[in-house]
């Protein structure tokens, strides 16, 4: 009779087995399919410069100051460090999960049972040792330890913390990300802090120079040879070029408070050398293939962590279809008495069961739980897609941009000389009255905006360099 009941029961598991697998969703799986170009749009040294650390590529020692001490005390990158400690404990959580649970427990109870009832009037008739009666309420006492386990046929337990380990993986190539993204708008606001420096130079000096000029239309005005309104236009441009030294000295405070920001520390004065920002040359770049990238960027590989971790997701969901094993067992002491509490085998019990349990009506939870982790798999694929196209595609911009930017400023600085030169001759000009003011004037603010403009010019040629070395995945080193 025994065997038959258990032939019945594991008929019914296999019934319900077969039930589960030939009723299971069936869903499209997407691969991954993302190819990059062997090459760039032109012919690139195969050495990557991003393999190097950052230290190698900034060297100013200001710069080099300020990442460090931003490495240490930016907050959102403390964020992200305990967001990875998040993640290392939930790989302990699914690893507990996978291996058997063991505890002990202990406990005392009173229970008085009414004297007319079947256990009652049992109890009246039952002697201990002799002629001594059980002592009534009855105490009971228990010592003993127990185990579960869930027997991981299916692999589900091991496949959610393989899935753990590379979340936590994942978390830890987030982590590299920022800190290249971090590294590279440090050293942005850095050569921007260099650059407003020096076009606050380039005012005070303008200032100075548009000052000398009217006091020469001045001595003129009075020898009447120009007349009032050649003054009062000389007086405008004067004015009006101190008045941009404010604008610029706002926008030095506002970049060096985000530099601070950056560090994790108020607002104080930044530590910079501005005197030779025109003679920076970026340091030569080598872009590499473009199948480096692959394995220098952190957000390539945190979408490919991802990808692999929601594969898991993706089994996990699907074997909750199937049945699932349980063990549970236990050993102890148990007795209404302390003193025969540790008697053997009188008070001794233990127990041992298995269960083999499988859903069969009302799935549409686990269903859920499945389609929605096969989708979250496709959108994992398609992020994967779309990090390595931008990577791609932010390296061929950059590699573009260097070139530009290179070209313009040689012309930009032709224009510079050009137009420094002309200030002399134009003033000269107008001393011997064979200029109008007016030429003078257009020939300083025309000095002033092209200058402005070289320096801008070479701003972004450094951040094009920083750019470019953050494309290629460095900065994290």
């Amino acid at each position: 009779m025994y065997k038959k009941r258990i032939s019945k029961w594991v008929g019914v598991a296999f019934v319900s087995l077969s039930f589960t697998a030939c009723s299971l969703p069936t869903l499209v799986q997407k691969s991954v399919s993302t190819v990059v170009p062997a090459r760039y749009n032109n012919a690139q040294d195969s050495t990557n410069t991003a393999k190097g650390s950052w230290q190698d590529y900034f060297t100013d020692p200001n710069l080099s100051a300020l990442i460090d001490t931003a490495l240490q005390h930016n907050q959102e990158l403390n964020i992200t460090l305990q967001e990875i400690q998040i993640a290392q404990s939930e790989v302990r959580t699914r690893k507990g999960e996978y291996l058997p649970t063991v505890g002990i427990k202990a406990g005392a109870g009173l229970d008085k049972v009414a004297r007319y009832t079947n256990i009652g009037a049992m109890e009246a008739t039952t002697n201990m040792e002799g002629d001594r009666e059980m002592p009534e309420p009855l105490p009971d006492f228990l010592v003993g330890a127990y185990a579960k386990w869930e027997v991981d046929i299916w692999h589900k337990l091991r496949n959610a913390k393989k899935a753990a380990v590379l979340r936590y993986l994942s978390s830890v190539e987030g982590k590299n990300f920022m800190v290249t993204n971090l590294v590279a708008e440090i050293a942005t606001s850095y050569y921007e802090l260099l650059a407003l420096d020096n076009q606050l130079d380039i005012v005070k000096q303008n200032i100075d120079i548009q000052a000398n000029v009217l006091e020469i239309v001045k001595a003129q005005k009075e020898a009447a040879k120009v007349n009032e309104l050649a003054v009062r236009r000389f007086e405008a441009q004067v004015l009006s070029t101190k008045s941009l030294q404010y604008g610029i000295q706002q926008r030095i405070t506002e970049t060096e408070n985000r530099i601070n920001f950056l560090l994790g520390r108020f607002p104080q004065p930044v530590a910079r050398s501005s005197q030779a920002f025109n003679d920076l040359v970026p340091g030569g770049i080598k872009a590499g293939v473009p199948a480096q990238l692959l394995e220098n960027r952190p957000d390539i590989k945190q979408a490919e962590l991802d990808l692999a971790a929601a594969k898991l997701d993706v089994q996990v969901a699907k074997a909750n279809f199937f049945p699932s094993l349980g063990i549970t067992a236990g050993v102890g002491f148990q007795a209404f008495d302390p003193s025969y509490l540790l008697k053997s085998p009188e008070s001794l019990l233990y127990s041992l069961a298995g269960d083999l349990t499988a859903p069969l009506i009302n799935r549409n939870a686990i269903k859920a739980t499945y389609i929605s982790a096969n989708a979250k798999q496709l959108q994992a694929v398609y992020n994967y897609d779309r990090t390595v196209l931008n990577a791609y595609i932010e390296v061929a911009n950059q590699l573009s941009n260097i070139s530009n930017l290179e070209k313009s400023y040689h012309l930009k600085a032709q224009q510079v000389q050009a137009l420094t030169e002309s200030i002399t001759i134009s003033n000269d000009l107008f001393k011997s009255a064979r200029a109008d003011y007016m030429e003078v004037l257009l020939t300083q603010r025309e000095a002033l905006e092209s200058k402005f403009e070289l320096i801008e010019t070479k701003m972004q040629q450094l951040n094009a360099h920083v750019a470019m070395y953050q494309a290629l995945g460095g900065g994290w080193n």
